[in-house]
């Protein structure tokens, strides 16, 4: 989901405007690269800080009258290596179900019921063109999803 200066991930609401903007073009275009939305925001607005530290006044203000964000065009050419990792639905131990890429540490997003968690897995498995897992409640392999070209 893109974002922009009146809807943005509620972590962005303590900076100023210029880096907000920043940190919301930068987590843009990262997600579109294939980044867990829970790895871009942090990432982001951490990169975002240091450019407004580091960006002279007429910079900054010359970036915020660029106008909104930049809408990124997804590009899989980008970054090849994120589009070979399947997406995994898997049950949690609170009995909720989790979507995660196949290296990610940490889910992407959990549901509380397996139908949200695997419709969400099919779009992002869709839009990376990579395959989906999914997982029944006692841990076995339920049913795989292609997505590849």
């Amino acid at each position: 989901m893109p974002w922009d200066l009146n809807d943005y991930p509620s972590s962005m609401k303590n900076l100023n405007k210029a880096a907000r903007k920043k940190a919301i073009d930068i987590a843009n275009a990262m997600v579109d690269e294939g980044y867990d939305e829970g790895r871009a925001i942090p990432i982001a607005t951490k990169q975002a800080k240091e450019w407004y530290k580091d960006a002279s006044a007429h910079e900054r203000e010359q970036y915020l009258q660029q106008g909104k964000p930049k809408e990124h065009e997804s590009d899989d050419s980008a970054r090849p290596e994120l589009m070979d990792k399947a997406e995994f639905v898997e049950p949690q131990n609170n009995g909720e179900w989790a979507v995660r890429s196949k290296d990610a540490k940490q889910a992407a997003k959990t549901f509380d019921n397996k139908d949200e968690a695997v419709e969400y897995g099919k779009n992002v498995a869709q839009k990376q063109g990579t395959r989906l897992i999914i997982y029944k409640q006692d841990g076995s392999k339920q049913e795989t999803f292609d997505y590849t070209d």
